[in-house]
């Protein structure tokens, strides 16, 4: 269950994350011209480098601490998984400059008549630099740095199993599920795994 554990929970908050996202929807758009064992190729690839990179840098650092800092990296991680999921019941921008920027250039990119592995590698890889599903990518190599694998190959088979569903299901998923029912699904599994990982770590060491 060590390992299991962080493989099960980095898989569910990335699987949640990716649904609907706009790094997904360009994925979705690639279905249609490119072979799916390609397109998924390139999500493996793109997520490790970008995922992979969190983890294992937030291990690092998890590596150097004392019981003290350890424990303040716990409540770091908790409170971010619930602050994630709590800001994203807030109203969207509609002039965010940085995200249109961000998706513009992934749409530029995605033009390019480059091998479609490539391509999507690159979205994904840009595309989820300090994301929600980033960021607690970093978090979670916080709070298990002795689980990296675990953790990545979660990320991994999170991204691949979501854009999966999208390619096969994406028409269904798009009659079927608002995109508001989507990320509110995505923001109550951040919640959740933040208030279980607070409910856990006081069964273990209590408050003192």
């Amino acid at each position: 269950m060590e390992l299991i554990y962080p493989f099960l929970i980095t898989f569910t908050l990335v699987f949640f994350s990716e649904l609907g996202d706009k790094t997904q929807l360009l994925v979705l758009s690639f279905s249609s011209k490119n072979k799916t064992k390609h397109i998924l190729l390139g999500v493996a690839i793109g997520t490790f480098f970008s995922h992979g990179f969190a983890i294992l840098f937030g291990s690092k650092v998890a590596c150097f601490s004392s019981d003290a800092f350890e424990s303040f990296l716990k409540f770091l991680t908790y409170t971010s998984f619930i602050l994630f999921g709590f800001i994203g019941f807030l109203p969207k921008k509609s002039n965010n400059g940085t995200v249109s920027h961000k998706s513009n250039l992934l749409q530029k990119f995605s033009h390019l008549k480059l091998n479609c592995i490539i391509i999507i590698a690159f979205c994904i890889l840009i595309g989820e630099l300090g994301d929600k599903t980033f960021l607690a990518s970093l978090s979670l190599g916080f709070e298990y740095p002795n689980a990296r694998l675990s953790l990545i190959l979660g990320s991994i088979f999170g991204m691949v199993t979501s854009n999966l569903i999208a390619i096969f299901c994406g028409k269904l998923i798009g009659n079927h599920l608002k995109s508001n029912l989507i990320e509110l699904i995505s923001n109550i599994t951040f919640i959740i795994f933040g208030l279980l990982g607070f409910i856990s770590y006081y069964l273990t060491n209590g408050f003192s």
